[in-house]
């Protein structure tokens, strides 16, 4: 039985469409993840089969974004991003959206 949460695609598929968006290509999304091109695809595919709509087109060589994967890969990379931000600030100590305090006089 299925149970998630959210109605997303695991975030490993979403991982590998949003380097894959960024780069507009399947192996340099492979190489920076460190998977094979095949389970790349495979994630896409995945991604693609459970919205029922293509995501990227190849024209010729290479790849590139439909219009439903422009509108995913904005909101991916916009939330990757933010999420990234809360970590670099917890990293350091403060809270997401706080400014960071110093540390209390002892």
């Amino acid at each position: 039985m299925d149970h998630r949460h959210y109605d997303l695609p695991s975030l490993t598929a979403l991982e590998v469409f949003e380097a894959s968006a960024r780069h507009l290509s399947f192996e340099l999304a492979a190489s920076e993840l460190n998977l094979i091109s095949g389970e790349v695809s495979r994630q896409i595919k995945a991604i693609e089969e459970e919205l029922g709509v293509p995501l990227f087109v190849t024209p010729g060589t290479g790849v590139m974004l439909t219009s439903a994967g422009k509108d995913l890969y904005s909101v991916l990379a916009s939330s990757f991003s933010k999420a990234s931000d809360a970590f670099k600030t917890i990293r350091r100590g403060g809270r997401p959206g706080m400014p960071r305090l110093p540390p209390p006089i002892r």
